[in-house]
């Protein structure tokens, strides 16, 4: 890239500028357009609420590597950044200030927070993580509020409130979850026992085999399965269905299709631990063999996403 400018004498001469040399120039063009005193009083609140949660954040990365429940929050940041990005025009086309609205939000998040701190003794490491995570993201959404403005909060929804899913699922949730899961699964192993003609004989949660008995234990509910089916079943929603109940319909879908996907398991490891082996109930396709049900879990997905979404085109040309 060339250009003409003066010198100190009044003479024309040439500039050349590099390809590496544009590319720099262009970043710093980039950088000077996000100085301003809107993005950097968002980015010292941002900072602030940093501070203040600094100990539940950490607590919360933490989990990662103590909870196979949690292992997914990593993704939560990423996902939403990505849809930010996606709407980035529109979402910082028309802002505007609006202290109202966003000061509410932050009440509401200060007030969640003195809670937290005040009945962290009383609350389970869990359910005080939980009421803090919620109340960190509560002040963010009321700084974007205040900063950028209830139209762009608007366009920038999904992405934000995305972020509740980092927060950890209150133990009185995740309890009544794992027991709905495990009654449901119940249900459809002894259905798939019934429609391969095995002999069984159920106590409650316990089947009893020739030669073992199968018990539907809480670890067998698929409740860390259910909680990625769920979150991909917003994400999917978010992509390729415009309609909010639909939206709904897909999300709502994930719990039969985890109980179908459970008995099915269920039966499949029981038949194979009495007919082949039965040191495959201890064995690592017991431990970790839900992947590929998990897939089978996505593929059960797909026609219900497609039915909707095909249902919408149909909706959409019968109004054009």
């Amino acid at each position: 890239m060339e250009y003409w400018k003066k010198d100190v004498a009044g003479y024309e001469i040439r500039v050349t500028i590099r390809k590496e040399e544009r590319k720099a120039i262009k970043i710093m063009m980039e950088i000077k357009k996000l100085m301003v005193p809107r993005n950097l009083l968002f980015l010292l609140f941002s900072l602030v609420i940093f501070t203040m949660f600094y100990h539940p954040l950490k607590e919360l990365m933490g989990l990662l590597f103590k909870s196979e429940l949690y292992s997914h929050i990593i993704l939560i940041p990423i996902v939403s950044g990505y849809f930010i990005y996606l709407k980035r025009r529109i979402i910082f086309s028309d802002l505007e200030y609006s202290y109202r609205s966003g000061i509410t939000v932050i009440t509401i998040g200060m007030i969640l927070y003195f809670i937290g701190t005040e009945q962290a003794i009383i609350l389970n490491q869990n359910d005080s993580l939980s009421l803090m995570i919620f109340s960190a993201i509560t002040l963010l959404i009321g700084g974007v509020l205040v900063f950028y403005g209830i139209k762009s909060f608007r366009f920038a929804v999904f992405p934000l409130l995305f972020l509740f899913f980092l927060t950890p699922i209150p133990t009185i949730m995740v309890e009544k979850l794992i027991l709905l899961l495990q009654m449901g699964s119940t249900e459809a192993t002894y259905g798939f026992f019934k429609m391969t003609g095995v002999p069984v004989l159920r106590e409650g949660f316990t089947f009893h085999l020739p030669g073992m008995s199968i018990e539907v234990a809480k670890q067998c509910s698929g409740i860390r399965s259910s909680i990625a089916l769920f979150i991909t079943s917003i994400i999917a929603g978010q992509l390729f269905l415009q309609t909010g109940w639909k939206k709904v319909v897909l999300a709502l879908s994930i719990f039969p299709i985890t109980i179908f996907k459970n008995g099915l398991r269920i039966v499949t490891l029981s038949l194979l631990g009495t007919y082949v082996d039965p040191r495959i109930l201890g064995s690592e396709l017991h431990k970790s063999g839900g992947i590929p049900f998990f897939f089978v879990a996505l593929m059960l997905l797909a026609p219900v996403l497609f039915l909707l979404r095909k249902t919408e085109k149909k909706g959409g040309e019968g109004r054009e």
